[in-house]
């Protein structure tokens, strides 16, 4: 009995295709999960850590647990990993904004709480998709802090943590206009530029860790970008 001939018009899928489409599918889905975890928890955090930073706190631990229990399921494994990064980042932010934001200067040592962790974890070849996404976070908070005192943008941060919500908008304008200097803006472009550059050049890297990091990192970009908008319209 004779098989029938394949239609010459359906081009049958190669394997190779197939194969790095399977593969680019979770690249993607971490990045655009850590591009998420960046950018939408902070303007949730925001608010909260000013009213009740120990429910902010306590999340933490909610955290925390979920990601270890993700963890030993091999089907959630690297959003187990990816969330206990995320962990670290909501623990600082939470600690900073709640108790210590009157102090700029302590930002970044709080924000990096979790940077011996992650280093040593790293270093153990263990939780490295969170642990990069911890480290593309940092990263880009460092960035952003060195924008903040290249500008002289400190001492408008200590006003806004003590004055009254009346005289937030009159900061703003006066944190504006010096970031809408040709040196404001220039280092605005050159720092944005080097994020842009940084997570891109993390993607040619097929682990999935990378692929967190970069994430992170972009998402920077986004939320300055935001928090820029908020400030101008204020």
């Amino acid at each position: 009995m004779l098989e029938p001939l394949a239609s010459p018009l359906v081009a049958e899928p190669k394997r190779g295709d197939t194969q790095a489409e399977n593969l680019d599918k979770p690249r993607w889905a971490i990045l655009s999960a850590a591009i998420f975890l960046v950018s939408v928890p902070v303007f949730v955090q925001a608010p909260l850590v000013r009213s009740l930073p120990l429910v902010s706190l306590t999340l933490t631990l909610g955290f925390w647990w979920l990601g270890q229990r993700w963890l030993t399921q091999p089907r959630t494994q690297r959003w187990g990993d990816l969330l206990l990064g995320f962990t670290w980042t909501w623990l600082a932010g939470s600690l900073y904004w709640g108790w210590l934001r009157w102090e700029p200067l302590l930002h970044l040592p709080v924000e990096a709480i979790g940077l011996p962790f992650a280093l040593w974890g790293i270093a153990r070849n263990r939780g490295k998709v969170g642990n990069f996404f911890y480290l593309g976070s940092l990263f880009g908070t460092a960035l952003t802090d060195f924008y903040f005192y290249l500008l002289n943008l400190i001492p408008y941060w200590r006003k806004l943590m003590q004055v009254s919500e009346d005289m937030i908008p009159s900061i703003f304008q006066s944190a504006i206009a010096q970031i809408q200097t040709p040196w404001g803006i220039a280092w605005a472009i050159i720092l944005a530029a080097i994020l842009f550059w940084v997570s891109i050049s993390t993607q040619r890297f097929p682990e999935l860790h990378w692929w967190a990091f970069s994430g992170a990192v972009l998402s920077t970009i986004l939320v300055d970008g935001l928090f820029w908008l908020a400030a101008c319209a204020a």
